[in-house]
């Protein structure tokens, strides 16, 4: 069976809640592909979803993965009168919240809500410009007590995310929820879908879990296939906004790309240096499928790649491989699929090329 179009998977995986720690429907959706490619998988006591493709024993092996879970909210309170508090979880803007649609995801179904702004007519001057800490907004689904919210599901602790949305724009970009990293979900199924039958190294794919919440979710897996190489699919921050250009040369539209210095540089000293034999295998996939590659460095990101490099006697070579997203973290994410088609034709002459002569020693 052949696998829908990037986008297609893009969108169909958007629209799936999956907050960080509840990421089972969607690795129940990515299953259902990998069934119908005929492909065994197996999944950990954390939840990360994997499955190996075997390859030469005497090549170094290769772990590509990509995170499921998303960012949002849980419930720390209900209000007396039916109004919801809600707890932070993972790098959500703050000044982004208000009048957004959301989704409780509670036992008896997922119930839609808003997190309410206050009307415009009471708003005093000095409140007009001011961003409100997370703690001091509430959801409004409609309940009018305590009781009935109960009643309908809604717990301390159930998860709260964006209310899932995809648009299509023009020129075929794609506009929804969690773009981060549902497309890197479905660009390392196309990616599977595309070394079926190739010789090559041995690859573990792996759809992992809480990167949004402590960049660690998928050690479990990470420890027990122990590969030699590590790429890590997120997303490039597009740099071809008026409010971004200064961040570096990174477009929407122009291709793959690769992240030459992650450093999170807030509270977390850890991001990845790459490994120079990882780049250079990549740069000359890149130019021997005539592929555009974008490079991008910057202080502020991070992700769970950074762990994974210290992992083992020898550590492990790394290198975060990314396709140019706009508007991270907000409840309406930008993504070209044109990029994700090439990311998935970069990795896919990039791991091909893997030979005896790569070395990775430092």
């Amino acid at each position: 069976m052949i696998l829908p179009p990037v986008g297609d998977l893009t969108i169909e995986l958007m629209l799936i809640p999956g907050l960080s720690g509840y990421e089972t429907r969607v690795a129940h959706a990515i299953v259902t592909h990998l069934d119908s490619l005929g492909l065994a998988h197996q999944s950990d006591r954390l939840g990360n979803l994997r499955c190996t493709l075997p390859g030469d024993p005497d090549l170094p092996s290769v772990m590509v993965f990509t995170h499921m879970d998303q960012l949002g909210f849980i419930v720390r309170k209900i209000e007396p009168n039916g109004l919801i508090r809600i707890e932070r979880l993972g790098g959500v803007p703050e000044r982004a919240l208000p009048a957004q649609a959301v989704v409780l995801c509670t036992k008896n179904g997922d119930l839609p809500g808003l997190i309410a702004n206050k009307s415009h007519h009471a708003t005093l001057p000095d409140e007009k410009y001011k961003v409100l800490p997370y703690s001091e907004l509430y959801i409004d689904a409609g309940f009018v007590s305590k009781e009935q919210a109960i009643a309908a599901g809604v717990q301390i602790g159930t998860p709260v995310t964006y209310m899932p949305r995809a648009m299509h724009l023009a020129n075929g970009r794609i506009a929804g929820t969690s773009v981060d990293d549902r497309a890197g979900c479905a660009a390392l199924l196309k990616l599977v879908e595309a070394r079926i039958g190739k010789r090559g190294p041995t690859v573990h794919f792996v759809w992992s879990v809480q990167e949004e919440y402590n960049l660690r979710g998928v050690l479990p897996a990470a420890t027990d296939l122990a590969p030699a190489i590590a790429l890590q699919i997120d997303l490039l921050l597009a740099c071809d906004t008026p409010d971004m250009t200064y961040r570096g040369d990174v477009a929407l539209g122009a291709g793959p790309g690769l992240s030459l210095y992650s450093f999170h540089g807030r509270g977390t000293l850890n991001g990845v240096i790459p490994h120079p034999a990882l780049v250079e295998l990549f740069e000359d996939a890149a130019a021997a499928a005539s592929l555009g590659l974008q490079r991008s460095a910057h202080t502020g990101a991070l992700t769970d790649l950074s762990y994974i490099q210290f992992m083992g006697n020898q550590g492990v070579a790394c290198l975060d491989v990314g396709f140019p997203m706009r508007y991270s973290h907000s409840a309406l994410e930008v993504v070209d699929p044109a990029d994700l088609d090439g990311l998935v034709t970069l990795l896919d002459a990039a791991i091909g090329a893997i030979s005896p002569k790569l070395n990775l020693t430092r």
